[in-house]
């Protein structure tokens, strides 16, 4: 405003309500910039699909002592894609009003499982077994076979079990591998409650549909498996 309209420099700052020493007070970059800018560029192109948060905990993850805000004006700096904000999806009800859906209140509450599947090079199929924590969304294992029974998901819970101890609830489909008879006697015994989706209603189940889109969309669709033992690393 200065140069192009020939306006004073009080005038200018009177106008678009900054204080005058703001104006005169050079920028000073810190002397860290450069390298976190070029850490960050370099995270984005190996994760595609992250956005500045998921970057922001990696660069923690490294030894960078950064906060979001800063994270993000270098991201809109740079021209970095910032995904779309999803919009929130309300509960279930029934018509007595109660709700249908158990919401995770701690670590341990509810878990869910699901399947996923995939081919390898040659055609042939493998199925991907996870279990995720709904409070902390974290996955706690995949498995990774040819073919997979509710024997298969009946070890991999032991497993975990073992060394979380079991959650309040697990959370499902009524695929068969879930709703068979062994299975949830044995969940019964230790006194895991199961919740089953409505079938056809995989909004039920989110958490997991937000993972299963993660994961296909950040490993599945990217990488090419010529074998099930790359696949099981």
């Amino acid at each position: 405003m200065v140069e192009t309209l020939g306006a004073t420099e009080r005038r200018a700052c009177r106008v678009i309500g900054q204080h005058r020493s703001t104006q005169r007070k050079p920028r000073v970059p810190r002397q860290d910039e450069d390298m976190l800018t070029a850490a960050i560029i370099a995270l984005a192109e190996r994760f595609g699909r992250y956005g500045y948060r998921r970057i922001t905990a990696l660069l923690r993850r490294d030894g960078w002592h950064v906060n979001e805000k800063r994270v993000y004006r270098i991201w809109r700096r740079e021209g970095l894609k910032v995904p779309m904000k999803q919009p929130k999806r309300g509960r279930l009800w029934l018509n007595d009003g109660s709700c249908i859906r158990l919401r995770p209140m701690h670590t341990g509450h509810v878990w869910s499982y699901d399947f996923v599947q995939d081919r390898t090079h040659d055609g042939k199929v493998f199925r991907m077994l996870y279990v995720i924590d709904e409070f902390t969304r974290e996955c706690l294992a995949i498995r990774v076979e040819r073919k997979l029974n509710s024997r298969d998901v009946l070890d991999t819970l032991s497993e975990l079990f073992v060394h979380h101890g079991p959650p309040e609830h697990i959370r499902s489909d009524n695929g068969p591998e879930f709703i068979a008879t062994a299975l949830r006697d044995w969940l019964g015994r230790i006194g895991v409650k199961t919740l089953y989706i409505e079938p056809g209603s995989p909004w039920e189940n989110g958490y997991c549909e937000s993972f299963n889109s993660k994961l296909r969309d950040e490993l599945l669709a990217r990488e090419i498996f010529f074998d099930l033992r790359e696949a099981l690393h």
